[in-house]
């Protein structure tokens, strides 16, 4: 039975997962923003918004913690330099999905994924 159980597995096995979503959560750092299924991006969000949390700590802790996650050096090291910066006087909420609708090879609802705070300069200009 699946008493409690919240993980959503997207029809992968657990290392294959947790690989996948870190990869995700990497190129959300590295690109700003990434169109994705809307599944993923829903499972993405959390672990983005858990990163930058662990950004705006900024203790050395949570840099190990965020690189045991991630696996990618530099990944980290713009997390903590640039993006958890940006969201000092912001007490949550850091992503935003938004539907593009379906797919057109196999229907499959899709999203961006990108941080709020990327999209704000754009809406200040015009």
């Amino acid at each position: 039975m699946r008493h409690r159980v919240k993980k959503i597995k997207l029809g992968r096995r657990g290392a294959h997962r947790d690989s996948m979503l870190a990869n995700m959560v990497c190129s959300l750092i590295a690109e700003r923003r990434i169109k994705t299924t809307l599944s993923k991006a829903k499972v993405v969000a959390p672990m983005a918004e858990k990163m930058v949390t662990l950004g705006k700590k900024g203790t050395l802790a949570a840099r190990r913690q965020a690189l045991s996650a991630l696996k990618q050096e530099t990944v980290v090291q713009a997390l903590f330099d640039e993006i958890a910066p940006g969201f000092a006087n912001r007490a949550g909420g850091y992503t935003r999905i938004t539907k593009l609708g379906p797919r057109m090879s196999d229907a499959s609802e899709m999203a961006i994924i990108e941080w709020v705070e990327a999209a704000e300069p754009a809406a200040a200009e015009k």
